[in-house]
C-alpha cells in the first residue's frame, strides 16, 4: 500500500516541486486512512480507479485525487488542491478544466513511472 508520487506532476502541483512536509503529511495519511469517494475517471489504465479525499490544512481545504491499482492498492498521487480553484470546487469529469488535466497527468504519471523519476512512500 505505497503512494507514489511522479515528479513531473509533483512540480505541476507544488513551486518548485517541493512538497512542504505538513503537505506530504497529508498526502500520504488522506490514502492511508482509507476515506475516500470514488470518482469517475477517463482513459484510465486497466485495473484502476480514481479516488477523491478531503483534506483540511492550516492554509484551508485542500481535495486530494490518486489513482488507484486496485489489485496493489497502491496509489498514484495526482492533484492536491485547493477547494477554491477551478479544479478544486469541482473534481469531476463533467469540469473540462479537471478532463484536460487528468489527461495530461496520467500521461505524465506513465512516463516518469516507466523511467523511474517517482518518490514511492511505503
Amino acid at each position: 500500500m505505497a503512494v507514489i508520487i511522479s515528479h513531473r506532476i509533483k512540480k505541476k502541483e507544488f513551486k518548485k516541486g517541493i512538497i512542504p512536509q505538513a503537505d506530504l503529511e497529508k498526502i500520504l495519511d488522506g490514502f492511508r486512512k482509507g476515506i475516500f469517494i470514488v470518482i469517475k475517471g477517463e482513459n484510465l489504465p486497466k485495473g484502476s480507479r480514481l479516488i477523491k479525499v478531503y483534506s483540511t490544512t492550516t492554509a484551508g481545504a485542500r481535495r486530494i485525487v490518486y489513482l488507484v491499482d486496485v489489485l496493489t492498492n497502491d496509489a498514484f498521487f495526482l492533484f492536491y488542491r485547493s477547494k477554491n480553484d477551478k479544479i478544486g470546487k469541482n473534481i469531476t469529469i463533467d469540469n473540462p478544466e479537471f478532463r484536460k488535466i487528468l489527461h495530461t497527468y496520467l500521461d505524465l504519471l506513465t512516463a516518469d513511472f516507466n523511467i523511474g523519476a517517482v518518490d514511492i512512500y511505503q
